[in-house]
């Protein structure tokens, strides 16, 4: 019997319900996946919280994983049965052995990419690739602000960042954190607590300020990562790991420098098949290159995704998380 992670009513790690579900078979346009391997992403969290809507109750987790098509519905031309494919798209479910996913919404993995790698690297990599590449188009000539530095997308950013000739500052947890962000492309991690974040940044960029920051913690260095912008700098919020934010009153970005502020999301930047395909390929592309690496540094069985949920949480964790089916 296929088993999946599954969500009765929303509240902390201990709501996440390991239980049998009845997949089917795959309808016009869809496939019917086995999972291999899942990935474990804060927006898991936010879903299981109720921060952001899931929808009908139960439900079941997840946005990203890798795995094998066992069955292709009719309409399918582009996916077959055998392929291996990954993803990290909506509707949400990826915490399951099996499921049934829109074909529109997978990917091909090439044959040097492994499962783990594959279902590590889908949000958090094509996440990167638009912060970089598409929201702000960094250079050897930028020189950016990025938050979690040692985090599942922090990591892939700042190794992505320092082969497009950035100069990064990255802001951590600990010292051990700080040695593991500088190992992937950080020039400078600062740590939380220890280092005055905008006089450090000031210093650092002699008085000027970053050109972008790259903020996805959200409520507890919102207003600092403005102050660490030069006059026209862009402010990218794309998370909220310490919790909402207040509304902003939107004279601030003027007061400080004339600011740019956007709040994208990864799904925005996939939405359509071309986009898709477009992002995972630039991302396999410098994986394969060698110019970014993918660090699957903890894994759980998904059964026990409530424990990976609180390392989450704790900040436990660096680089990537996998649950295995």
């Amino acid at each position: 019997m296929t088993h999946a992670i599954r969500v009765h009513e929303t509240g902390g790690p201990e709501v996440l319900c390991w239980e049998p579900v009845d997949v089917g078979a795959p309808g016009e346009g869809e496939i019917r996946v086995r999972h291999t391997a899942v990935g474990l992403n804060f927006i898991d969290v936010y879903f299981r919280t109720g921060l952001y809507p899931a929808g009908s109750s139960p439900f079941v987790l997840g946005v990203e994983a890798a795995g094998v098509v066992v069955e292709a519905g009719d309409g399918v031309t582009e996916i077959s049965a055998g392929d291996r494919i990954a993803y990290a798209a909506r509707p949400i479910g990826a915490y399951s052995q099996e499921r049934l996913m829109p074909a529109s919404q997978v990917v091909k993995v090439p044959g040097a990419i492994d499962d783990h790698s594959a279902a590590a690297m889908m949000l958090k990599g094509m996440t990167a690739e638009y912060l970089l590449r598409r929201t702000f188009s960094v250079s050897a000539d930028t020189t950016l602000l990025f938050h979690a530095a040692a985090g599942g997308v922090g990591l892939i950013a700042c190794q992505w960042a320092k082969a497009l000739g950035a100069t990064v500052i990255g802001t951590v947890g600990s010292a051990e954190k700080a040695q593991l962000a500088r190992a992937h492309g950080c020039d400078h991690p600062l740590i939380h607590g220890e280092d005055d974040l905008v006089t450090a940044v000031k210093d650092l960029t002699f008085g000027r300020g970053v050109d972008v920051v790259y903020d996805s913690i959200g409520k507890d260095t919102f207003m600092a990562s403005l102050d660490c912008l030069r006059p026209l700098g862009m402010m990218v919020s794309f998370g909220q790991s310490s919790g909402p934010m207040q509304p902003i009153d939107v004279g601030v970005l003027a007061a400080k420098g004339s600011l740019f502020l956007t709040r994208p999301t990864l799904f925005s930047y996939i939405a359509e098949r071309g986009m898709l395909v477009e992002s995972a390929n630039a991302l396999f592309d410098v994986v394969a290159a060698g110019q970014v690496g993918i660090e699957v540094n903890q894994t759980f069985p998904l059964a026990d995704a409530a424990d990976a949920h609180r390392a989450l949480e704790g900040r436990q964790t660096t680089g990537s998380t996998v649950l295995l089916p």
